[in-house]
């Protein structure tokens, strides 16, 4: 198999072990899933987390096989895709969450909410999926809670106590107060999507479905801090790109009836986050994150 290497690097950092056993095991699993569901394999598209392939189903019908490493990432995104049930986001077909498969519908023609022009126009788009995806919790579920994620912001902190760390720590700071006081604000929690930007939210017939969703339970306001920041990395060669996330959040504002503060800090937060995830063992890493945590600071005034 002719494996990106930016996509065997991406797997060993996030999963050690399990990431080297899964590229060993990767062409027998395609073997294996494309055999039980009788699935002609295409090509596969970008990969980044997830192989990711064309199929084409027993009768015809074009489908899209995903492949990962089993965890409770991929265990989310099942059951979200599961509940939203082919509204605001790609049908789920068939699924095994132990061995990492999943089979869902290919949105056509495809094309990706980056393509788009008109930026105003992509993220009216984009808020619209967005308040498509959001859904009540149900009472049980291995969905993903938002304090799981944020709680990588106190292991930095542990990490680096004296704030020495390579982060700067006047943004870290911030990142953690706004993490508690946004958790602690009466605000309702729903089922998100968890990264819903413009490479994840395609053209389907006439209308706009998400993928890949993070499935992930908490207040609206955390939806918003990726497509601020996306599509990556073009958006940042943008010389125009700090007046754009301006312009994003006024937008998102009157979209989604939220305050232009409240998505500011959620946004905030959201890229300190990512700045935290992307940091390798050298603490070298999360440049991009940062970047765009300062235009965020930079958008209040």
């Amino acid at each position: 198999m002719n494996i990106p290497p930016d996509f065997i690097d991406n797997i060993k950092f996030a999963f050690g072990i399990d990431g080297e056993r899964y590229l060993d095991a990767l062409p027998s699993l395609i073997e294996e899933a494309s055999t039980r569901w009788q699935l002609a394999v295409g090509e596969p598209f970008l990969l980044s987390f997830n192989y990711v392939t064309a199929v084409t189903l027993p009768d015809g019908t074009p489908a899209v096989l995903k492949i990962g490493v089993p965890h409770r990432e991929f265990t989310s995104e099942v059951e979200a895709l599961r509940i939203y049930a082919g509204k605001g986001s790609a049908r789920l077909i068939k699924s095994d969450t132990r061995k990492g498969f999943l089979l869902q519908e290919r949105l056509l023609p495809g094309d990706m909410l980056a393509e788009m022009q008109d930026d105003d126009r992509a993220t009216e788009i984009a808020a619209q999926v967005m308040q498509t995806l959001w859904r009540p919790v149900p009472e049980k579920s291995q969905l993903i809670g938002i304090e799981d994620w944020l709680r990588e912001l106190g292991r930095y902190h542990s990490k680096y106590p004296g704030n020495d760390g390579p982060l700067p720590a006047k943004l870290v700071s911030l990142a953690r107060e706004y993490k508690r006081e946004l958790l602690s604000e009466d605000e309702p929690v729903v089922l998100l999507h968890g990264d819903c930007h413009h490479y994840n939210i395609l053209k389907s017939g006439e209308a706009w479905k998400a993928i890949d969703p993070k499935g992930v339970i908490g207040p609206s306001g955390f939806e918003v801090g990726p497509l601020l920041s996306n599509p990556y990395p073009y958006f940042l060669e943008r010389p125009d790109a700090g007046q754009q996330i301006k312009r994003r959040i006024a937008i998102l504002s009157e979209c989604l009836g939220m305050e232009p503060g409240l998505i500011r800090r959620w946004a905030l937060t959201q890229s300190i986050l990512s700045a935290c995830w992307d940091l390798d063992e050298l603490g070298q890493g999360g440049e991009y994150a940062l970047e765009c945590a300062r235009l965020i600071i930079d958008a209040e005034n």
